[in-house]
Parts: structure tokens; sequence; C-alpha cells
């Protein structure tokens, strides 16, 4: 995800769609790509498809928004400007907070799955899983507080190696596809029910959640008539057919059981026909590269939501201060993040964070066509919007409900806690 909105120099268009497909192809597809198979079975490009939809039409939402209100505070500032500083707004915004930190917690999951196939440590996995995952967020966040422009040049190396490596394996991966037995896996009838094809969706959703940052680069961007529409569309189709690609290479690569055996770490199993031990190294360098990147950019995110917030005075103005240097929801997104991402498996965090990203997308959706006359934009598209995302995220806690219990308390906890805490937050403010 990157930070260049935040250096004093306009953004070219070319910079804020590389905005929008850093912040999507961060560590969800390496995260979430056996989940989605594991659920969709040969359906799985259809789910992403299906996904990409949802947010193509979020990005106009986005767009449209963006244009009217160009703010550094993106999301939050939407979400204010259609409810104003209200129990909901607060609680909509905090919600955003604690869904970059289980974002982040899903990147850094995705990490510690990847590093143990490169380094062994204890020789157990699982164990150097947490070792791995816990140092790369203490590594991150050491890194934010040195220096933000640091954070920044990462990022626009990563997203340049991640996609010429994806990119590398779609075209690899499509001449692999000739003669392979496994082909027949993605014809309809390995597809899983229309309903567990939806959820497949939903559950990965968190893979295209990134274009929203475009929002914060809004105030930065050159000829913004034109070219923020353009950089959300140009950023969201690109990615959902790179996904599309990717979820028909693996696929079509092997067999159902080789990945779930490799769920978390499919992409680079998924090489291995094509490339061998050659193959499979490249793409789990790539994820690592990835992850690390998608964490050090999303530690500074959160931490930015969590000032602007506070800002808002939707969150206590001691958010607002500085620990050494950066702010204090830096420290508290990254002990936040180690918490999650030790405690909860995967699906569990995919499934909170898609849930979460659905619920902030619909509000966005239902601001964009409630202020559509003020934006200058149209009804319909957001109002579809806004059903598909409330639909989807009510499907999505539906399904989950009996297959991850624990992913479903977490994220209907958190967004209870949400609420909660701003109500008696605004209670204690307004008897001052």
């Amino acid at each position: 995800m990157s930070i260049q909105s935040k250096a004093n120099k306009k953004i070219s268009l070319r910079e804020a769609i590389s905005i929008g497909i850093g912040g999507m192809v961060g560590g969800g597809i390496f995260a979430v790509l056996g989940l989605a198979v594991s659920l969709a079975k040969g359906g799985t490009p259809v789910a992403f498809f299906f996904a990409g939809i949802i947010a193509s039409l979020t990005a106009y939402s986005y767009s449209k928004l963006s244009l009217a209100f160009p703010d550094r505070g993106g999301t939050v500032k939407f979400v204010n400007q259609g409810f104003g500083k209200t129990v909901f707004s607060g609680a909509i915004n905090n919600l955003l907070w604690v869904s970059y930190i289980i974002m982040l917690s899903l990147y850094a999951s995705a990490f510690g799955s990847y590093a143990p196939n490169l380094f062994n440590i204890t020789g157990e996995a699982s164990v150097d899983s947490h070792i791995f995952l816990s140092g790369i967020i203490i590594i991150a966040t050491i890194i934010n507080y040195y220096s933000i422009a640091v954070v920044s040049k990462i990022e626009s190396y990563a997203v340049i190696i991640k996609l010429i490596i994806l990119l590398g394996f779609v075209i690899v991966g499509f001449y692999g596809l000739w003669g392979n037995p496994n082909v027949e896996q993605l014809s309809a009838s390995h597809w899983e029910s229309p309903f567990l094809l939806l959820t497949g969706g939903m559950v990965i959703f968190v893979a295209y959640e990134g274009f929203e940052l475009i929002a914060n680069a809004a105030p930065d961007i050159i000829n913004p008539e034109k070219n923020i529409s353009k950089a959300y569309n140009y950023s969201v189709w690109f990615v959902v057919f790179l996904y599309v690609i990717i979820a028909i290479v693996t696929v079509g690569s092997l067999p159902f059981e080789a990945i779930a055996k490799a769920e978390d770490y499919v992409l680079a199993e998924a090489a291995k026909p094509m490339l061998g031990k050659v193959g499979f190294t490249i793409i789990t360098i790539a994820a690592l590269i990835s992850t690390f990147s998608a964490i050090n950019a999303s530690l500074y995110g959160g931490s930015r939501v969590s000032y602007e917030v506070a800002e808002d005075d939707e969150l206590p103005h001691h958010l607002t201060s500085k620990l050494w240097n950066q702010p204090v929801g830096l420290m508290i997104t990254a002990v936040l993040t180690l918490l999650i991402a030790n405690t909860l498996k995967l699906e569990s965090i995919s499934t909170a964070g898609s849930a979460g990203f659905l619920l902030i997308f619909a509000i966005v959706n239902y601001v964009a066509f409630k202020l559509s006359n003020q934006i200058k934009g149209k009804k319909l598209i957001p109002l579809i919007g806004f059903l598909m995302c409330a639909v989807a995220f009510v499907t999505l806690i539906i399904q989950q409900f009996n297959s991850n219990l624990v992913g479903v308390l977490v994220i209907m906890s958190i967004i209870l806690g949400c609420f909660v805490f701003e109500y008696i937050y605004k209670k204690q403010e307004l008897n001052k």
C-alpha cells in the first residue's frame, strides 16, 4: 500500500493506478487463494470475478466521493460527510481502524505460512510460523518509526517486483495448462453450489479492499476530473482479471487434494508443475516481499486512520499525540496485530476482515447514493453496490456461522464493540 500521497507532490494517473494495484495485490492473494479453492472448488475463478464486480461498483462510489470531497482522510471523511459526526459514523470509522488491524494480521499470517518453506528455525512449522509472523510485525513497526520515506520506497519497489513475478506466473502457468489432466477441475461439474461460490467470493473479498487507498491520495492527483475515476476503474479491473487468471492457473495445475494440503501457501505449490522447486521458491519469495510491503504500509495506514478518527472526536484525543515522532496509534496497531495474528486461524481472520470491509463499503455506497445530487453521480450504481455489499455481508455471516463460528463471533463482537465504545465515548464527551 502506497504512501505517496503524503509527499508534497502531484500524483500522476500512472502513480494513482499503482497505489490502487499495490493496495490490492498486497498479501491478500497469497493469503486467501487456498481458502477460496477450499470453498468454491472449480468455481474459484467465478468467486473472484463476483467479488470483483462488488469491488468495481464500490469503486464507482469512491471515485465520485473522492472527486467531491478530496481529503486525506478518505473513507473516514466520506462516512462523516454522509452521517455527520454521530455515534453511527464514529462506530463505522472505528471499525475501519480495526479492519486495518485485521488485514495486518492476515498479511502477517500469510508471511508466517510461506516463510517456513524457505527457512527452518525449530523444525516445527507451526512454531516457526508464529516466530516469523511476530518477527515481521516487529521489524515493520521499527521501520515505520525509523522513516516513513523508507516505507514508501519499499512499497514502490515491491509493487514492481510482485507484479513481474505474478505476471510471469500467469504466462508460464497458462502454457503449463496444456495437457495437464487437472484442467478438467475447472468444468462446471466441479463447481460448488451458487451459495458457496458467493461465499467463497466474500471470504476472499479482503483481496480487493486496497483500492480505497486511492481516496487518501485524491487531493494530490493531477487532473482529478478525469484521472480519479480512471485510477479506480483501471486498477480494480486489472486486479480482477489478474486474480481470475491466477485462480484458473492454480485450479488447472494441481489436484484439489494437493491444494487443500498446501492451502496456506498454495500459490507457491501451483508453480511446481511448471517450474519445479525453482518456481516454488520464486513465488515464495514474491509472497514474502508482498506481505512484508503490505504490512509495512498498512501499519502506516492504520495509524493514520486512528489519528484522523481521533481528530474528528470519534476516538479519544490522546490518539492524536505522538510517540517517538509517530502517532501513538502506530504502536497500538502493532500490538493488536501481534495479538490477533498469533491467536486466530487464517480463515477466521479472513472472514472478519472481509465482513468488516463489506459493511464499510456498504455504508460508503449508501453515502454515495444519499449524496448523489451533491457528488454529481448516478443513484442506481451506488444503490446496487450497497445492496450487493449488504447481501454479501449477510450471506458470509450465515455460511460461516456453520463452518467458522469463531470468525463470525470475532467480527460480530468487533462491530458491537465499536458501537458500544463510541456510544459511551460520545456520552462522556457530552457530559464534560
